[in-house]
């Protein structure tokens, strides 16, 4: 069997930082040869426009968030993947990186990385990374069950915005 392609799945409430640790983390020379996949909510993405590096792997699944009304094109776009590597159109593919929308429950988003069987052999979980603001976190956790499953599945919980927090949120 060749060697899966390790994805990481990047999920956390709206204005969480999400997209701000992505681009801090696509600095960094060990993610080069990285597909990052942006799911935008809404009418107009714009998360795709502040993902800084990368710019030429970056996929945008609009019209919903992964865990409904696109999941089948995350499923075909992580196929494309798949295969545009084993056919040499990619000459180098070391990981993907998903960043769902503010939205979504990440159960589903993860089922279609690991359950699908056309992928499970070319593709490996290697986490699930929220982000949660210090700032509004507890609040946003108390008042949104999107927000409670994402911390819940997350494999790591980056808490962000700690410089505009007072002591006591941290």
């Amino acid at each position: 069997m060749p060697d899966q392609i390790p994805v990481t799945v990047v999920t956390g409430f709206l204005g969480s930082g999400k997209t701000t640790l992505l681009n801090r983390l696509l600095k960094d020379p060990a993610l080069k040869d990285t597909a990052v996949i942006v799911n935008e909510f809404g009418e107009v993405g714009i998360d795709h426009l502040l993902v800084e590096q990368s710019a030429d792997g970056v996929i945008e699944l609009s019209d919903g968030c992964l865990c409904c009304t696109v999941r089948s094109d995350l499923v075909l776009t992580l196929a494309d993947l798949v295969d545009r590597v084993q056919s040499g159109r990619i000459a180098s593919l070391r990981r993907i990186v998903i960043e769902t929308t503010g939205l979504a429950d990440p159960a589903p988003v993860l089922q279609a990385v690991i359950g699908h069987p056309a992928l499970q052999w070319m593709l490996r979980l290697d986490g699930v990374v929220t982000t949660v603001d210090a700032v509004n976190g507890m609040r946003t956790l108390d008042n949104h069950m999107e927000a409670v499953k994402q911390a819940a599945v997350a494999e790591r919980i980056v808490l962000t915005k700690t410089d505009l927090a007072g002591p006591d949120a941290v």
